[in-house]
């Protein structure tokens, strides 16, 4: 009795590690953890609250929901690291004065002093992660970052970048 050759059913190899979407999440995952050190030996503080810190300096003010997206976090995240950030006396954290459940989110003079720490880990992790590029490497990521950037807004129907929120929760 023969058995059947099962080699002409073999799932043909699928290259997941070569694809896009699994190369920028990797990318991520790498960066992050290269980033988390530097937020805790440079500025203290962790990643998220790091990620806080730099948009409520960049983008202010904003209410917790605008931090979510302009720190790339969910709102929960966002939300645990502000009030983290409001604990330490880094930000400020008072109520809108358009809508009655909203806060609005600002820098404390203590939180600028910070804040310019977190920028300097900022920079030096962009210009580390792009350190084997050349500047025509850089300028074409940059631009083909954007243009993804881009695609996957027009791809979700997600214009908020477009538009100042500020005060919404």
């Amino acid at each position: 009795m023969s058995r059947p050759d099962r080699t002409s059913t073999a799932t043909p190899r699928f290259a997941l590690d070569e694809t896009v979407t699994h190369r920028l999440h990797t990318l991520h995952k790498l960066t992050d953890r290269v980033s988390q050190i530097a937020y805790l030996e440079d500025a203290g503080m962790s990643l998220s609250e790091g990620r806080c810190l730099s948009a409520v300096g960049a983008f202010t003010p904003l209410s917790v929901n605008d931090l979510a997206h302009r720190a790339n976090l969910n709102k929960g995240q966002a939300s645990r690291a502000a009030q983290s950030l409001v604990t330490q006396g880094l930000v400020n954290k008072e109520a809108s004065t358009t809508d009655g459940r909203g806060v609005v989110l600002t820098l404390t003079r203590k939180g600028a002093v910070v804040w310019r720490r977190v920028v300097a880990v900022v920079e030096r992790r962009n210009a580390e992660i792009v350190a084997c590029l050349s500047t025509e490497e850089c300028a074409q990521l940059d631009s083909l970052l954007n243009r993804l950037v881009a695609h996957a807004r027009v791809a979700l129907g997600d214009g908020s970048d477009e538009e100042n929120t500020t005060e919404r929760q």
